[in-house]
């Protein structure tokens, strides 16, 4: 069902949970997605050098656009933009939407991790986190 392995999407979870809970990661207000990507930019750039940063950079920059895409897409379900029923279209969409940006604007994305588990409950694939 899934193009990216579920162990990875599991990983991206935890990774990102341990980056955003740190007490220096500090999102803007205005950081809820639009067509302007630079907010999440400049979030990942003053934390440069934060190792759990750059282990989830290197992992999911060793994905395929397929497999980042998917990612995005189950952001989308997580969030409820889209429904279970319009997954296939999501995924699409997803792909129609891949950017080489999109890993650092998936990873700078506030409650990502919950997104993204929210999305495995509603397709129904089976995880412990």
């Amino acid at each position: 069902m899934l193009k990216v392995n579920v162990d990875t999407v599991l990983w991206v979870i935890r990774s990102t949970r341990e980056f955003h809970a740190k007490e220096e990661v500090v999102f803007p207000d205005d950081s809820l997605e639009g067509n302007d990507g630079d907010w999440a930019m400049q979030v990942l750039a003053d934390h440069g050098s934060d190792m759990t940063l750059q282990e989830l950079r290197m992992g999911m920059s060793g994905l395929e656009p397929a497999q980042q895409a998917e990612l995005l897409a189950l952001k989308w379900l997580g969030r409820g933009d889209y429904g279970p029923e319009e997954w296939e279209e999501a995924r699409r969409e997803a792909m129609d939407n891949w950017c080489p940006e999109m890993m650092d604007r998936l990873i700078a994305t506030p409650l990502i991790s919950e997104y993204l588990l929210e999305a495995l409950d509603i397709l129904g694939i089976e995880h412990e986190e």
